[in-house]
């Protein structure tokens, strides 16, 4: 029979951020609040952008405090080349450049820029290596908009 207490063991765990003003980021007063449903995304222009768009409105909702741009740059790099030099594995690199805005005053509140990537394997097939391109920045677009809503709950209390 073991006395190990898994209630003690988790209060001793969680004290420390107790003690450092640790705050759920959905919780009452979190930083998340400050964005859930508090800022427009500019119109999309691109496929990849409405896919961004979409992603940030699933994560965030919209609102009209503030006003969110944001621009997509995006690249490709060979990986895999097999024995007879066809490419077999691309990588689809991608960076976002952010800035958002008051909506009243115009004053920028926060801005960065966000970049990952993702892959795709190519096949003789030339639609299913589209296919498979396709789903390879969408990808990247929904790893694009989560990055930039951990920035903006990460950034949101210093906004005015």
């Amino acid at each position: 029979m073991s006395s190990f207490n898994r209630r003690l063991a988790l209060m001793l765990l969680l004290a420390p951020l107790a003690a450092c003003n640790f705050q759920p980021v959905y919780g009452p007063g979190g930083s998340g609040e400050v964005i859930r449903n508090q800022i427009r995304v500019s119109d999309p222009t691109t496929r990849l952008d409405f896919e961004v768009l979409s992603r940030l409105e699933d994560r965030i909702g919209t609102g009209s405090t503030y006003e969110l741009d944001f621009n997509i740059e995006t690249g490709q790099r060979d990986l895999a080349i097999d024995e007879s030099e066809n490419i077999d594995r691309i990588n689809v690199i991608g960076s976002m450049s952010y800035t958002v805005r008051a909506a009243g005053t115009g004053q920028i509140v926060d801005q960065g820029e966000v970049s990952t990537f993702t892959a795709y394997a190519t096949t003789a097939s030339p639609v299913a290596t589209a296919s498979a391109r396709r789903d390879a920045e969408n990808r990247l677009a929904v790893a694009l908009a989560d990055q930039l809503v951990t920035r903006l709950i990460a950034s949101a209390p210093g906004w005015p």
